[in-house]
């Protein structure tokens, strides 16, 4: 693993509240429900923390986007909103994106892309123009067809607007001043500082539920993916929030004091 850059981890500072929403998945109905529900509870001094996996799985992928800046825009137009009020984190469907548009360079891009594929980027992919067919067969016929195909989806991403500027601005994790709340997408190695936790926080092979004591001097891990998707399961030093949304489940979101308890939740 490679060590995160500190610029890659979120400070955030002087929030009082912070809501949190788990993995979107393409779920932009959902997503336009718990934001609702969030602006009427909304206070002075809240921010929210997205956690990851904006796209993959679900159909509603520009609309999601499109939704979160939207949102973005309307917390910063508040009295006294400022741009690290929203903080939007990488989740493993951004990475595997970002992989995906440098996939001439992978020394097995037909193994790469079937794997992608697996874990639900097809509808990205689509959501883009771009078609699957002509990218596995682009894998058959060497890097400067594979370059063709991903620089079609590359301009794609970047001809719609605002979409390039969201995905350059993911962090990789945030965290709360004095010690309080970390937030990530996926998880953490407690064995690793956070400054070198690397692709822990997207491929994460242990579960944060099972901590047995406080991570980095965090008093609770909050992470917004699942795989079991158990929904909102909440333990003495980590909180995990996935109800599955975009996979036929909701969309879940909660609410957490600066000293990492639970004031709110909400789902869609």
């Amino acid at each position: 693993m490679t060590a995160t850059r500190p610029a890659r981890l979120a400070r955030l500072r002087g929030a009082r509240r912070i809501w949190t929403v788990a993995a979107i998945h393409g779920a932009a109905q959902h997503l336009v429900a718990v934001h609702d529900q969030i602006s009427e509870r909304f206070r002075e001094g809240d921010q929210v923390v997205y956690l990851g996996n904006y796209f993959g799985y679900g159909e509603a992928v520009r609309a999601t986007i499109d939704e979160l800046l939207d949102f973005r825009r309307r917390v910063l137009a508040r009295r006294f909103g400022f741009a690290c009020d929203v903080t939007f984190l990488r989740g493993a469907q951004e990475e595997m994106l970002q992989k995906l548009l440098q996939l001439q360079f992978a020394p097995n891009p037909g193994e790469v892309l079937a794997w992608m594929v697996e874990a639900g980027i097809g509808p990205t992919v689509r959501a883009y123009g771009g078609d699957l067919r002509q990218g596995f067969a682009a894998t058959r016929g060497g890097p400067r067809t594979i370059t063709r195909w991903t620089s079609t989806l590359r301009d794609a991403v970047n001809a719609t607007p605002g979409h390039t500027m969201l995905l350059s601005a993911l962090r990789h994790a945030a965290f709360t001043e004095e010690g309080g709340l970390l937030f990530v997408h996926a998880g953490v190695d407690p064995a690793r500082p956070l400054t070198a936790q690397g692709d822990a926080f997207w491929w994460a092979t242990r579960d944060i539920l099972d901590l047995a004591a406080p991570f980095g001097g965090f008093r609770r891990v909050v992470r917004g993916i699942d795989h079991q998707q158990r929904g909102f399961v909440e333990r003495p030093f980590a909180v995990s929030l996935d109800g599955g949304a975009g996979r036929g489940g909701r969309l879940l979101a909660a609410c957490f004091a600066a000293d990492g308890s639970v004031v709110d939740r909400l789902e869609a």
